[in-house]
């Protein structure tokens, strides 16, 4: 696939993308759906809820962490993690804007 030319979109665009490509896998969405039903931060219970195999929870855990939906915080020898409700509040600015742009009365 040839590479995309960011330059040419809206820094607004390209910051939708990129959260798109990230919501783009149902267990990322499972993963953030149960993080957002817990009262405080998660620390081992996500593979269990999720039902895949550790190694692939952490690789979706990994992703949503560099893209800024989840904080991840040490405790010991594992991970906890929670919402970054400052990211998700963001992101639905940015989906609202798209959504309620597209999709007005007048549209065919």
């Amino acid at each position: 696939m040839g590479t995309t030319k960011s330059d040419k979109f809206t820094n607004e665009q390209n910051q939708l993308a990129e959260m798109a490509k990230v919501l783009g896998h149902p267990a990322r969405i499972a993963i953030l759906q149960y993080l957002s039903t817990q009262e405080s931060c998660v620390c081992g219970s996500i593979v269990n809820e999720i039902g895949l195999a550790q190694a692939t929870v952490s690789q979706h855990l990994k992703a949503l962490k560099e893209a800024g939906f989840i904080k991840g915080n040490v405790d010991g020898v594992s991970t906890c993690y929670c919402l970054n409700t400052t990211h998700l509040v963001k992101a639905n600015s940015l989906l609202s804007g798209l959504l309620n742009s597209c999709c007005s009365p007048t549209c065919c």
